[in-house]
């Protein structure tokens, strides 16, 4: 599948070509490319994107997997109707989005994911425990944490689960900005990213 605004197979849509509102958070370019290639995503993937935020995983990944169905999660109407608008720009048709807080929303989704991503989440342990539950055999799941404590509770719940094949990164990334007449590098806010698969 393509997209007249990122005409390529390559993922990698620039932040700028998104549509956003002040203050929804939006993984920036650099990190939802690694969020993408841990996930390890196939034509046909059946994605959870959980904490979809401005809908940038959903877009890519739905332009990725052009025979899968993408499935975002969000609990607020305004931010789960920046998504719609988002996949509407980008002409991405196999994205849906479920309004809703998780881990209780989980239970209204009828087809089982191969991959979840899961982007932050103030109970990222009850909606891990409920992910698992409806993981596919060999799926892989991601999590996001942006603070020590996420990423602890994250940590602890793959251990409990028994999480196998568990990759942690934590990438430095900076731009390149311009500011003044000067040009200098700017951080972008660091992040952890966990993965792992399930294998029964």
């Amino acid at each position: 599948m393509s997209s007249p605004l990122w005409p390529y197979v390559t993922p990698g849509i620039s932040d700028d070509l998104f549509e956003r509102l002040p203050g929804i958070p939006m993984s920036k370019r650099e990190v939802r490319l690694l969020l993408i290639s841990y996930l390890r995503l196939q034509s046909d993937s059946i994605v959870w994107d959980i904490g979809a935020g401005t809908g940038t995983i959903p877009v890519e990944t739905g332009l990725i997997c052009p025979q899968g169905r993408i499935i975002a999660v969000e609990r607020d109407e305004e931010v789960a109707n920046l998504i719609r608008r988002n996949c509407d720009r980008f002409g991405v048709e196999n994205v849906t989005v479920v309004e809703g807080s998780a881990p209780e929303c989980l239970d209204s989704l009828t087809e089982a994911p191969s991959r979840v991503c899961i982007e932050g989440g103030r109970h990222i342990k009850a909606i891990l425990q409920e992910v698992w539950k409806r993981l596919l055999p060999q799926g892989r799941v991601i999590a996001t944490a942006a603070n020590l404590e996420s990423l602890y509770a994250i940590s602890e719940s793959f251990a409990d689960l028994q999480v196998r094949n568990v990759e942690v990164v934590q990438p430095a990334l900076n731009r390149l900005e311009t500011r003044g007449i000067h040009q200098t590098f700017a951080a972008i806010n660091p992040i952890f990213i966990l993965s792992g698969e399930k294998i029964d």
